[in-house]
């Protein structure tokens, strides 16, 4: 019978192992969820922000400082940042009559948020202190 003992306590081990596996895998994909439902709220803000100041040229700023908050969340957040990104430019270059230039520009200022550069580089002279 300790043959069968041996076998059975195998068995409950990788049982145990696939449960803990199991609950690493829903506890990443709640991270990822909550990181970016957060991270589109930054880039809400920033959206909300930047029509509120009504600031001119401030645009690039708020695109790079949106993706900067968001893609800081996490993957999710970086997720949720190029997704929005994509989709606003997308729809931006294809309807709204803005030019394939400016959506170039827009695209450098979201990629470069994303990937961790200051926003403050595309931070028009004179912004308020308060759109930060």
């Amino acid at each position: 019978c300790a043959g069968a003992d041996a076998w059975l306590g195998g068995i409950g081990d990788a049982i145990g192992r696939g449960w803990d596996r199991t609950r690493e895998a829903v506890g990443s994909a709640v991270d990822r969820t909550r990181e970016a439902v957060q991270g589109a709220g930054d880039m809400y803000r920033a959206y909300s922000d930047m029509r509120e100041s009504n600031w001119r040229n401030s645009d690039k700023y708020f695109h790079a400082r949106g993706n900067y908050d968001a893609a800081n969340r996490g993957p999710g957040g970086r997720w949720a940042a190029e997704v929005i990104s994509d989709a606003r430019e997308g729809y931006q270059g294809a309807l709204s009559g803005h030019g394939e230039e400016d959506t170039r520009a827009d695209q450098e200022a979201n990629r470069w948020g994303r990937n961790g550069g200051d926003p403050n580089r595309y931070r028009p002279r004179g912004l308020p202190n308060r759109y930060r």
